[in-house]
Formats: structure tokens, sequence, C-alpha cells
């Protein structure tokens, strides 16, 4: 006696399941590739630790839903855009809650590092926030994607569809701000910025 034949049900059509999962790869793909250096530019535009993971993951939910209208090749711009609103976001809702005071900066691990060092790191850690914080946001957003996190100069235009001759201008503006912010907190002494 031969066995009844299986039959396999398939509700949705082949283009659909195809599309879903070739949809399922590519954020994975995105979140892979891009969320470490989301995540430092998010905390580099002055989003504090107890937020960070927040912000990352409404950074990565926008681009899932948005999936269909973010052009192959230009995903990083799209994640740097969504991720400076979610800074500047963020930081409305701080300045409207002032009760709500700075994190703590995490320890990062280092080759062992003596404690003098931690606490050097951690002050200067703590004072390049503050000076970051005081920045306007397109100024501190073009200074961090090119002081702090390397990228190019055509790189950042390309990132925040702007021209390259905005980026430069930005960015020496950006670096006048940030010297004569330091400059102030040395003279004061070191309290401040």
């Amino acid at each position: 006696m031969s066995s009844p034949p299986t039959t396999t049900l398939n509700l949705a059509p082949p283009l659909a399941v195809e599309g879903t999962v070739s949809a399922d790869r590519r954020v994975r793909a995105l979140v892979d590739r891009h969320f470490d250096f989301i995540g430092r530019v998010l905390r580099n535009l002055g989003v504090v630790e107890a937020e960070l993971d927040d912000i990352l993951q409404q950074v990565f939910c926008t681009a899932s839903r948005r999936l269909p209208d973010i052009i192959e090749g230009s995903e990083r711009a799209f994640l740097v855009q969504t991720a400076v609103n979610g800074a500047a976001n963020a930081r409305r809702a701080r300045a409207r809650s002032p009760e709500v005071g700075l994190a703590v900066l995490p320890e990062v691990a280092d080759e062992a590092p003596s404690p003098e060092d931690l606490t050097d790191r951690k002050r200067a850690a703590v004072v390049l926030d503050r000076l970051l914080g005081t920045m306007e946001l397109e100024l501190r957003t073009v200074f961090v994607l090119y002081e702090i996190e390397q990228l190019s100069r055509a790189e950042i235009a390309e990132l925040l569809a702007v021209p390259a001759g905005t980026v430069a201008s930005r960015l020496r503006r950006a670096r006048e701000d940030f010297e004569a912010r330091l400059g102030r907190w040395r003279r004061g002494g070191g309290g401040a910025p």
C-alpha cells in the first residue's frame, strides 16, 4: 500500500515570501554592519547611556519600517540622519525634564590601565561630553563624524546629504567653536565648560 502524497500548503505567493526573507536579511545586514557605528555616533551626539539602547532601537526600527524607501547603498546615510534626529529629540526631551542628571559613564575595559589612567580618561570624557553638549547640533554632528568617527568630508557630505563645501564650512566653524569652548574651560581652571 502506498502512502498518501504529501502536500505543502503555501498560503502566500512566492514573491511575497521571498520579499519578506529578503527584507529580513537586509534588516539583519543593517544591524550587523552599522549597529556599533550608529551607537558611537549617538553617544558622541550627547545621547546619555540610559537612553542609548532605546534610541538605537528606534533608529533600527525606523529603518525596518522604512526599508522600501531606503535606496540600496544609502543605508548608512539614512541611519546617520535618523540617529541625528533621534539625538536631537532626546536632547529636547532632556531639556524639558531638567531633573534628569547626567548618566554615569561606563568603565571601558582596556589593557590593564592604571586607576589613575581610568580616572583621567573618565574626566576627559566628561569634559568632552560637556563641551560637545554646548555646541550647536549641526556643528557638533560634523565635528563628531570627522574628529571622533574619522569619516572623510566626502563621506560626511553623503551621510548628511549636504554639499562638501557645507561640510568643510561647518567643520571649520565647529573646530573654532570647540577650541574656543576648550580655551574658556582651561582659563576657568578646569571647572564646568
